[in-house]
């Protein structure tokens, strides 16, 4: 690691896991001129998947864990894309995120603020983006949160 951006990661004690390969039929990320576009990550953490409906089966604290999870493999997909140089992002643009839920569940902003606070963090005033935090009733393999993003980057 030799970048700012990296040594941003280093000094907040992140260590980025591998960006993880696609599930089914499609790309982990795809650029189209100066955006990437990277594919919905599901919650996972070194112990593996974190399942479960927040609200019921997770708090929503645990459920902000699992939407922090999916923003580090989204950073992991830049930084592959990206050729390990994370210095290349110039904003994280916007992040769709899908937290498994019940249909009267209504915190799904602040279980996604597990991700945004995270590319803050990491990407300072560029972190800042545009976001959709939307419930649902089921997501794939039972995870707790999938996010997408969208990166500028040089």
């Amino acid at each position: 690691m030799s970048g700012q951006i990296e040594a941003r990661l280093s000094e907040l004690g992140i260590k980025l896991p591998d960006a993880p390969a696609p599930a089914a039929n499609y790309v982990p990320f795809v650029r189209s001129g100066d955006l990437l576009f990277v594919s919905g990550q599901i919650s996972q953490n070194a112990e593996g998947l974190v399942t479960g409906r927040v609200g019921v089966e997770l708090s929503i604290e645990q459920g902000q864990a699992a939407a922090r999870d999916c923003g580090l493999s989204l950073i992991a997909q830049v930084q592959a894309a990206c050729g390990g140089d994370l210095d290349r992002v110039v904003r994280v643009v916007k992040l769709t995120a899908f937290v498994n839920a019940q249909p009267d569940f209504a915190q799904q902003p602040e279980v996604v603020n597990g991700c945004s606070d995270l590319m803050v963090e990491v990407f300072g005033d560029a972190g800042r983006h545009a976001r959709a935090a939307v419930g649902a009733g089921s997501l794939p393999r039972g995870v707790a949160v999938e996010i997408e993003g969208i990166f500028e980057i040089r």
